[in-house]
């Protein structure tokens, strides 16, 4: 068995904690959170490409057969544009990747 009385000392080896004068005072002053108006001022500092990009949620086509996870870094502007183009012609994101394959391997004689 395991002998757990090594573990629970009596006496602590930190030493006494210091006193209420000595801590610092940020501990008791009260908490202030930004006012509306700042915390829009500094979200409007964003990037002209981020303010007119709106990601579209894919999630409500999940089940699609397909198990293996395929995960890339694109720009911001090649996201929007394939995202267009599944929600113009009512397709997955990876319909348009598999049909864009397809035109690739068609023009490349593949």
């Amino acid at each position: 068995m395991v002998d757990v009385s090594k573990l629970k000392r009596g006496k602590s080896r930190l030493g006494t904690p210091p006193s209420s004068e000595e801590t610092a005072p940020g501990l008791s002053a009260p908490e202030i959170a930004p006012l509306p108006q700042e915390s829009q001022s500094i979200s409007n500092k964003n990037t002209v490409a981020d303010n007119h990009y709106i990601r579209r949620d894919g999630r409500s086509a999940r089940k699609t057969n397909r198990t293996l996870a395929f995960a890339t870094r694109v720009t911001i502007e090649f996201d929007k544009e394939i995202r267009e183009i599944a929600e113009r012609e009512g397709l997955l994101l990876v319909e348009v990747l598999e049909e864009a394959l397809n035109a690739y391997k068609e023009k490349k004689g593949y």
